[in-house]
């Protein structure tokens, strides 16, 4: 099954925008976490106290299907970040074809900004602006077994 969920971007107020979010709409977060908790990244510089306690990824489930998901980023991670346009559509699909499938035909005439891969977080994810503008993430839910 693929879902379409909606990624907001905050620039270090993510926590406080989520923790709003729920309040209107309860539940539980899914998950929460933060820079400070991803594994060392080869080559990269030591993260700053502060760059670690922004949100790497939270998820507020809103009804069974649909999930409100956000991180923060500052001007080294976003430079064109926009507070009104900080959102990017979300899809999580269920075979790997299928999402190169979706990336490769969004992607045509816009811009990769994360090509398809394996990552920390999931088992295969990608970025993209298509040729309107539009941000769009791709990942890949656990492959059935």
């Amino acid at each position: 099954m693929t879902t379409v969920n909606v990624y907001l971007t905050f620039k270090g107020n993510c926590k406080a925008a989520f923790e709003f979010y729920q309040s209107v709409f309860g539940g539980e977060f899914q998950f929460i976490g933060f820079f400070k908790d991803m594994p060392p990244q080869e080559g990269m510089p030591p993260m700053s106290a502060e760059a670690g306690e922004k949100v790497m990824h939270v998820s507020l489930p809103i009804s069974k299907e649909t999930f409100l998901l956000g991180s923060d980023t500052d001007d080294v991670w976003s430079p064109n970040f926009t507070q009104g346009n900080n959102f990017s559509i979300s899809i999580s699909t269920d075979s790997q074809a299928k999402a190169d499938r979706l990336y490769n035909a969004l992607v045509a005439g816009g811009q990769a900004t994360m090509p398809m891969s394996k990552t920390f977080w999931s088992a295969y994810f990608g970025m993209l602006t298509d040729k309107f503008g539009i941000n769009w993430m791709i990942g890949l839910e656990d492959e059935p077994e």
